[in-house]
C-alpha cells in the first residue's frame, strides 16, 4: 500500500514519471503507476523531479551569510589572508548563527547533505568544530553534514596542530584534512604521515586541500594515491581543488588519472573562476570520481556564492564548455550522486527503497535545469511537506 502517489512529473530525461511513497521511502517509480483507492495523489503539474543536491565541499565556519555585507579586502599572501579572515570573523555573529543561516539557505535550494571543512589548529583549538557540530545536530534529519577537521594554518608549520587534529576525531569529526604538504608545511612526508596516521587510528576518511601547482602538484597527488592504495583506503580519500590536474600536459594527465583511479582517490572541484582546474570529462572517463562543491561562500576569501548546488553545476558546465545534454547532466550528477558516494550518504537518489526526498522544478528536463537554474523549487522530504522555495 502507498501513502502518497506523485503524478504528472517528468524525470531527468524529460520522460513521464510517477513516484509512489510508503513510510517515507520510494515504493514504486515508473511512467504510469496504478491508482489505488484511498492513496493521496499529488499532481506535480508536469514539472521536473530531481534527487536532492549534495555539496561536497563547504566551509560553514567562515561564511558571512546571516551577517552584514563584508567588502572584500585584498591580500598578497596566504598568511595575510588568514590574518584578515580572523579580523573579520572577530566582529561577526557567532559561528553557530552564521553556519545555521548558511545551512538553512542551502537546504532551501535543495541540498540534503554536505561535507564541511572546519578550521582546527593549535590557536583555534576545537572551538569552530564544536560550534559547527552543534549546527549539524540542529539539522540532523534534514541535512546530513559530514565534518572535516581542516588544518588551515598547516600541520607541521603550526606546532601542536597534529594533536588538535587527533582530538578533533574524538570530538565528532569524521574526516581528517590536510593542506599543501610541500608549499605550506615544507615536508610532504611528515604531513602525510600525520594525516594518514590519524585516519588509520580512527578508521576515518581523508580530504586534502591541494593548491600546489604543475608537476609538483602532480607528484603530491601520486604520493597521496600511493598511501591510499598501500593502506587499503580506496574510496575513502579525496583531494580538493587539485589545480595541477588542469596545468599539465596530456601525457602527465593520463598517467596520474590512471594512478588516481586505481587508488580510488576522488577529486573535488568548485570550478574556480580565476585559474585552471581539473579536466572533468577526461578524469571521469578514466574512472576517477569527480564531485562538486561550493567551497567558500561569501566570506573573507571571496564575496561570491549563495549555497545553491544547482547554480554551481551551471558554473561548472559554463567553465567546462558543456553544451550537450549528456554533459549538462554530468554536471548535475557531480552535484548530487557523486558527492553522495564520496561522503557515504545512504539511500540517496530516485530509486525504489531510497528515502523519498526530491526536488520539483519548473524545467522540461535535467539539462535545462542546469543551464537555466530555475528559481522556484519545491522540496519533498521523505514523501511529505512539499515546501515552496524561491531562489533569489
Amino acid at each position: 500500500m502507498f501513502d502518497h502517489l506523485f503524478t504528472n512529473a517528468v524525470g531527468a530525461d524529460g520522460a513521464p514519471l510517477e513516484l509512489a511513497v510508503a513510510s517515507g521511502r520510494f515504493a514504486a517509480i515508473g511512467p504510469a503507476l496504478p491508482r489505488i483507492d484511498g492513496v493521496q495523489q499529488i499532481d506535480l503539474g508536469g514539472q521536473l523531479v530531481l534527487p536532492g543536491l549534495v555539496d561536497g565541499h563547504i566551509h560553514l565556519d567562515k561564511s558571512f551569510v546571516g551577517d552584514r555585507w563584508h567588502p572584500h579586502r585584498p591580500a598578497r599572501t596566504l598568511r595575510e589572508r588568514l590574518a584578515i579572515e580572523k579580523q573579520e570573523l572577530a566582529v561577526s555573529p557567532s559561528i553557530v548563527e552564521r553556519a545555521d543561516a548558511l545551512v538553512a539557505q542551502a537546504a532551501g535550494f535543495g541540498t540534503v547533505a554536505m561535507r564541511s571543512h572546519v578550521d582546527v589548529d593549535a590557536t583555534t583549538g576545537l572551538d569552530n568544530l564544536h560550534a559547527v557540530n552543534a549546527v549539524r545536530e540542529r539539522w540532523r534529519g534534514t541535512v546530513d553534514i559530514e565534518l572535516v577537521a581542516f588544518p588551515q594554518a598547516g600541520v607541521l608549520s603550526c606546532p601542536g596542530t597534529a594533536q588538535v587534529l587527533d582530538a578533533a576525531m574524538r570530538e565528532g569529526a569524521q574526516v581528517v584534512g590536510g593542506i599543501d604538504p610541500d608549499t605550506l608545511d615544507g615536508d610532504s612526508t611528515g604531513q602525510l604521515d600525520v594525516v594518514f596516521g590519524i585516519a588509520g587510528r580512527y578508521a576515518a576518511k581523508v580530504d586534502i586541500h591541494l593548491h600546489e601547482p604543475g608537476l609538483g602538484g602532480i607528484e603530491q597527488l601520486r604520493r597521496i594515491a600511493e598511501r591510499s592504495r598501500a593502506l587499503g583506503m580506496q574510496g575513502r580519500v579525496a583531494v580538493s581543488h587539485a589545480y595541477a590536474l588542469g596545468e599539465v600536459g596530456q601525457a602527465q594527465l593520463e598517467r596520474i588519472a590512471t594512478t588516481l583511479a586505481d587508488a580510488g582517490v576522488a577529486i573535488m572541484t568548485n570550478a574556480p573562476g580565476d585559474r585552471p582546474f581539473p579536466p572533468v570529462r577526461y578524469l571521469r572517463a578514466a574512472g576517477v570520481e569527480v564531485f562538486l562543491g561550493n567551497d567558500n561562500i561569501r566570506d573573507a576569501w571571496w564575496p561570491y556564492g549563495n549555497g545553491d548546488m544547482l547554480q554551481r553545476a551551471m558554473l561548472l558546465g559554463y567553465r567546462c564548455g558543456f553544451h550537450a545534454d549528456e554533459e549538462l547532466c554530468m554536471a548535475l550528477e557531480m552535484a548530487s550522486g557523486a558527492g553522495a558516494r564520496v561522503i557515504g550518504l545512504q539511500g540517496h537518489g530516485l530509486a525504489v527503497g531510497n528515502e523519498a526526498t526530491f526536488l520539483v522544478l519548473d524545467a522540461p528536463n535535467a539539462a535545462a535545469a542546469v543551464a537555466g537554474v530555475p528559481c522556484r523549487r519545491r522540496i519533498v522530504r521523505r514523501g511529505q511537506g512539499a515546501v515552496d522555495a524561491t531562489v533569489s
